[in-house]
């Protein structure tokens, strides 16, 4: 770890100043490689900024150190809204290696989203192995599939055939799909309530970021003049000498019950000139799989997506509901964060729950990173005393706790930040 910047009084932290924002967000990108973004994107994207949430860490004029925060809203297990930090943007130039930058930004940031009152912060990693000292695990994962659509085919359920689906500009109908977005997300926890400006991060469309394929296609799915899902997509042309191979590259698709469901991924299965289709970041439960003829030639990958850090653990906990009534007391280790370190009882139920400090002897022992890791229901914490991480103090504590922390649905992040 880096010495503290307390000793280092050439680096300072502050927020941005407006005119600096340009400079702050040159810094982050020389960070994560350098090249340059078009102005569509880089509008985008500092529109959506959140500069009083943001840090620089500044050597006289250069900023050497970025980070942000997003006001999000994070749905939990039972469906609530969470107020929860996403952490963006965290990056320290190269020149700047080993001076604490890192760690006092994650330090600032912290003590800044407690004193928000906010109880979760959440990120997605470039490298897992930097977060976990300040407190973070993965508490999602993701799927990415390389389809071959020539010989899977889908079993589709009744009333597949009900649902109508008609090519749309995708900007046409933004608004019908931020709709259906809205709508899913209270259903699944990890979901993320889009802010004002973000649907325009979903059209984004650089020729530079395409690898070939076409610009981005939209087609909506009705059934009795209502919109019951979509998908944007690309097609790549290629062509071989036995005939076409076209690839569908899926970026987004939303769908309302199984039959739209059906209808949308029978649809991409289908497209001429195509014979494989690419889906990134889906859900690990997403029924198609589970129509699908052969799985195993649907080359599924599973990926770590998003990070939590309980930054009030009572408030964290209370939050969230739980699928089985759950009386546990917690010993939590937190070295970065320690006002959350000692004993907590949560006794809790689909209901609701109560979560405060106590002198009672503790069930389980387990650090911070644990709870993050098991929050939204994705990761069980029997999983995690498997691996040495929790330890059951009292016998039968750890299997109520994994059955309460535990969801019908797999948690889930659709879309970077």
């Amino acid at each position: 770890m880096g010495t503290d910047l307390a000793q280092d009084r050439a680096i300072e932290l502050r927020a941005p100043r407006r005119d600096e924002l340009d400079g702050w967000y040159d810094g982050l990108l020389r960070a994560f490689g350098g090249i340059p973004e078009s102005v569509e994107e880089r509008t985008a994207w500092l529109a959506v900024l959140e500069p009083e949430r943001a840090i620089g860490a500044f050597d006289g004029d250069a900023c050497i150190g970025t980070a942000g925060a997003f006001s999000f809203r994070l749905t939990v297990p039972g469906g609530a809204a969470v107020r929860a930090a996403g952490i963006t943007a965290v990056s320290v130039a190269a020149t700047h290696r080993r001076r604490g930058v890192l760690t006092s930004m994650m330090r600032r940031q912290l003590d800044d989203v407690r004193s928000w009152g906010w109880p979760l912060a959440v990120l997605t990693a470039s490298e897992p192995v930097i977060y976990g000292r300040f407190g973070y695990d993965a508490a999602t994962y993701h799927v990415n599939a390389e389809i071959d659509t020539a010989r899977v085919r889908l079993t589709v359920p009744p009333g597949t055939d009900d649902v109508q689906l008609r090519y749309a500009a995708p900007a046409d109908v933004l608004d019908a799909c931020e709709e259906l977005y809205a709508r899913a997300v209270p259903s699944r926890p990890g979901m993320v309530a889009r802010l004002p400006g973000w649907e325009r991060l979903l059209l984004l469309d650089p020729e530079s970021a395409r690898d070939g394929a076409s610009p981005l296609q939209c087609v909506m799915a009705e059934r009795d003049g209502e919109f019951v899902g979509f998908a944007r997509f690309r097609v790549k042309p290629e062509w071989e000498a036995a005939g076409p191979k076209g690839t569908v590259v899926l970026e987004d698709m939303e769908a309302v019950d199984p039959a739209a469901h059906a209808a949308v991924w029978r649809f991409l299965f289908g497209i001429d000139l195509t014979s494989t289709l690419t889906a990134r970041r889906r859900p690990v439960d997403e029924p198609w799989q589970y129509m699908a003829s052969d799985v195993r030639r649907c080359r599924l990958t599973l990926r770590d997506s998003l990070y939590v850090r309980l930054v009030d653990v009572g408030a964290a906990l209370e939050a969230r509901t739980y699928q089985a009534p759950v009386d546990v007391v917690f010993e939590v280790e937190d070295a970065f964060c320690p006002w959350n370190s000692g004993h907590w009882r949560l006794s809790g139920d689909a209901k609701g729950a109560v979560c405060s400090r106590t002198g009672d002897a503790a069930d389980l022992a387990l650090s911070i990173r644990e709870l993050g890791a098991a929050y939204l229901g994705g990761v069980s914490l029997a999983s995690l005393s498997g691996a040495g991480r929790v330890r059951e103090l009292r016998g039968g504590a750890l299997g109520e706790a994994s059955l309460g922390f535990g969801g019908v649905v797999a948690p889930w992040l659709p879309h970077g930040f």
